[in-house]
């Protein structure tokens, strides 16, 4: 008699915890529910600012990486003498913004996926005679650069102090070839390696 009920008291007991645990939304498993450490930096986003790319003094300025198959600005800063002419201060904004997409990604960046097409060694110059007062001539053809690097850095410079300020960039090379407008679209940022920057002819003068 005893054992029974010691019985109906243990069942009793299991009963009322399930209705417990039933009610709190608990299910009981076996069911393994260690699906291992979460991703510690999700790809193309920094968790935050990267401090050794802004340690440097300057002006602050946005360049634009490759991540993925697309374009993202990240933040760096270009060396500007104080009291530096309007044109001169163009200049070395576009040198600049050149050096900072061809400077390798910092850790943080590389580890969030991003890195640039752009090779060193670019030089840009202002306008020549008959060029627009707003022409930005490289050391090489854009022509030649890659799709990727070009889109770099027609988006770059046409979202800067180097030019305009309308989403687009007067480019040359150093040859006689004119310098044509080239514009950084929605298409550009999304897909810099299969839609090259349009660019049309501009008026000499």
């Amino acid at each position: 008699m005893t054992t029974r009920l010691v019985s109906r008291a243990r069942i009793g007991a299991v009963s009322v915890l399930a209705l417990l645990l039933a009610g709190c939304g608990i299910r009981a498993t076996e069911v393994p529910t260690n699906f291992g450490p979460a991703p510690s930096r999700v790809r193309c986003s920094l968790a935050e600012p990267d401090v050794s790319t802004q340690a440097a003094r300057g002006l602050p300025v946005q360049v634009f990486l490759l991540c993925g198959s697309s374009l993202v600005t990240v933040d760096r800063t270009v060396r500007v003498p104080d009291g530096a002419a309007d044109s001169e201060r163009r200049m070395l904004v576009a040198q600049g913004l050149l050096d900072q997409l061809a400077a390798p990604p910092s850790p943080a960046e590389k580890e969030a996926g991003y890195s640039t097409d752009v090779r060193g060694g670019i030089k840009v110059s202002g306008p020549r005679l008959g060029d627009p007062e707003d022409t930005l001539r490289l050391s090489t053809t854009p022509d030649s650069l890659t799709s990727y690097a070009l889109a770099q850095i027609v988006c770059t410079f046409s979202d800067s102090a180097a030019a305009e300020g309308d989403g687009s960039v007067v480019l040359g090379g150093p040859g006689a070839e004119p310098p044509r407008r080239w514009e950084c679209t929605d298409e550009v940022r999304a897909r810099p390696g299969s839609k090259e920057p349009p660019s049309k002819d501009v008026p000499r003068e």
